[in-house]
């Protein structure tokens, strides 16, 4: 039972999300699917969450930003670049693995893509990211184990 809590809370957290939660999951010994749904759920609830409130917390940024204007980071300069050549697509696809799905929400938001499509792509990119995470170390595990057999 403690093992369905960390791959969940390790898909929520930003940073970790499903590239880190599916493979735990499997490695603590969770079955494919089970670490899939369980990762996915967790990454997906988060996004949902920030996609629902945005709108505050852009309020909020605005409020706090101060007239100075920073050049933007790293992170944020190639999700920019990403967005001005793939749009949410894009953004939603690659954003995992790039920048972090978090990131990619919050971006695509601000750079103006609606609340649904936003929502829409990131999801399909969470569940397309969470079969190849968990199929790469399932395959993975399974080479681990067929090399020990044939050396011992």
């Amino acid at each position: 039972m403690i093992t369905y809590l960390l791959v969940f809370l390790a898909g929520a957290t930003p940073g970790f999300e499903v590239l880190v939660a599916v493979p735990l999951g499997i490695l603590r010994g969770m079955s494919l699917p089970a670490a899939i749904v369980i990762g996915f759920a967790g990454n997906a609830l988060t996004i949902v969450l920030e996609i629902l409130v945005f709108q505050k917390l852009k309020n909020w940024w605005d409020s706090k930003k101060k007239t100075d204007v920073k050049p933007p980071s790293k992170r944020t300069a190639r999700a920019e670049k990403i967005w001005q050549r793939y749009g949410v697509p894009g953004l939603a696809l690659l954003g995992p693995i790039l920048i972090g799905s978090h990131l990619a929400a919050f971006l695509a938001l601000a750079l103006g893509s609606s609340k649904s499509k936003t929502a829409s792509w990131l999801l399909i990119s969470l569940a397309i990211w969470s079969i190849v995470f968990g199929a790469l170390t399932v395959l993975g595990v399974d080479a681990f184990f067929w090399t020990r057999q044939k050396l011992v």
